[in-house]
């Protein structure tokens, strides 16, 4: 119940499904970069208000580096971590939301097995 996320690999496509209802929130593309590696070249969100409410752009992006960063490869994501509960206060128009709260209800735990 803790882990919020399915993440998988197809191609160079990279998805990222909420683990509880299986809905894709969000595809995103890699490609090659200059000296080696990989870089995110795009990404989709999902526009259908019923199976997903977005908070803007901003939020999309910190979200797929931040999943992409804290659960897929287990970095800290300090500055990440940080900005999510920045972002979600300030849709909530509040400023005492605790930051625990606030990365487990939407980013949860990374799975042993990751």
């Amino acid at each position: 119940m803790d882990e919020k996320w399915n993440v998988f690999v197809e191609g160079d496509v990279l998805f990222m499904h909420r683990s509880w209802t299986g809905l894709g929130v969000y595809e995103t593309s890699f490609t090659t970069a200059t000296g080696g590696g990989r870089r995110i070249s795009s990404v989709v969100a999902e526009g259908d208000v019923e199976r997903y409410r977005s908070m803007g752009d901003a939020y999309d992006c910190l979200m797929v580096e931040l999943v992409i960063s804290a659960i897929v490869l287990g970095e800290p994501a300090v500055d990440l971590r940080a900005g999510l509960v920045a972002l979600t206060a300030r849709a909530a128009g509040r400023t005492d939301l605790p930051a625990g709260v606030v990365q487990h209800s939407v980013l949860g735990l990374r799975s042993s097995g990751a």
